[in-house]
């Protein structure tokens, strides 16, 4: 097949190295067009860059000397691609419209930025849960009026672990949840050059995190009906986030309540079986297994477990009877992989095999 051309918006920030680390090689699409602040458009990728490269493997030998154009540049952007990836650091209402200049000009989006998850036509995917809410972009095209044009995103990178956890466990009617969250600093965009604050330490604050922890999933477990999402009503959901000294990997101890309450047999055949209408798609992304419910009594850890499926499976562990509510377990997924650019660069396989994204020419 023919290559998608695609541009990455953001290209310089952490999440935009990570898009570029997995296009680089991705047998679908082939990055032509990368953007930034423009601080940085006019400079070859690599001097953009400069000693900010997150990984331990060298930048790309394909995007090294590509020239970077500045994010606001829309029409030199739209001659290069046929859709972009988005992973900005702007304010969320600059975000917010800069995402929506792209649609209208006829440029699909799928982005990595929270400016647009709550706008009510824009679906916001984990692709192996909610596949059904791509139909949103029906509805937000005819408001954009586009042929070609949308906004999809991803939920954010806390979530990933405990709601892919939970979700096979819906039948069974869970009603009150307490999660904290042990978040990577990667999550922030940094490493440990950058934040030495960070080794050794352990921080309770993460702005915003936690509204987005106790909102987020009502969206993906919301359901699809007459153009829009209706909200799930439950579980309700506690979340505390914090940031720990680890490089990569986002982790969550939950605890649950169900309405049907089940056995702990019955909640890990309800993992180990679990399958998803994506599978039949056979994206490059998709993991296989997308769960796994390790036995170990010490699994799962970051530093053995964030890479489990290419870094796009979630791994969970340690189940049990909790004292409060009926049961309690961990989970992990890989917060810049799975959470972020992996889970981006999913939602836009999908996209493609379901037609909503299409070659520009």
């Amino acid at each position: 097949m023919e290559k998608l051309r695609v541009g990455v918006v953001g290209a310089t920030g952490m999440v935009g190295q990570r898009f570029i680390t997995i296009l680089s090689t991705h047998p679908w699409f082939e990055i032509t067009a990368l953007a930034a602040s423009p601080r940085s458009a006019g400079k070859t990728y690599e001097q953009a860059v400069d000693k900010r490269w997150a990984f331990s493997w060298p930048i790309p030998e394909k995007v090294k000397g590509m020239t970077v154009l500045s994010a606001e540049d829309i029409p030199a952007i739209a001659e290069k691609v046929d859709f972009v990836f988005c992973a900005v650091d702007m304010k969320k209402d600059e975000i917010k419209a800069l995402e929506e200049a792209y649609a209208r000009a006829e440029i699909p989006v799928v982005s990595n930025n929270s400016a647009n998850r709550w706008t009510e036509d824009v679906p916001m995917m984990v692709p192996e849960i909610n596949f059904d809410h791509a139909k949103l972009i029906d509805a937000q095209r005819k408001r954009l009026g586009t042929k070609r044009g949308f906004i999809a995103v991803k939920p954010n990178c806390s979530i990933q672990s405990y709601v892919p956890a939970l979700t096979p466990l819906l039948g069974f009617q869970p009603e009150k949840i307490s999660v904290c969250t042990y978040q990577a600093i990667s999550g922030a965009g940094k490493t440990f050059e950058r934040w030495p604050e960070m080794i050794d330490n352990v921080n309770p604050y993460i702005g915003g995190e936690e509204e987005k922890s106790e909102r987020e999933p009502l969206k993906v477990w919301g359901k699809y009906e007459n153009g829009k999402i209706e909200l799930a009503k439950e579980p309700v959901i506690s979340a505390q986030c914090l940031r720990v000294a680890c490089a990569d990997g986002h982790m969550a101890a939950v605890s649950v309540s169900f309405k049907k309450k089940p056995t702990m047999e019955e909640m890990i055949s309800a993992w180990d079986n679990f399958t998803s209408p994506i599978d039949k798609y056979d994206l490059p992304m998709a993991p296989k297994p997308f769960l796994r419910y390790m036995r170990e009594a010490d699994r799962p850890q970051t530093r053995l477990d964030r890479d489990f499926g290419g870094g796009m499976g979630v791994s969970i562990g340690r189940l049990r009877d909790d004292s409060i509510f009926d049961y309690r377990f961990v989970c992990l997924s890989h917060n810049t992989l799975r959470g972020a650019a992996g889970g981006a660069v999913l939602s836009a396989e999908l996209l493609y095999k379901l037609g909503y994204i299409t070659p520009a020419k």
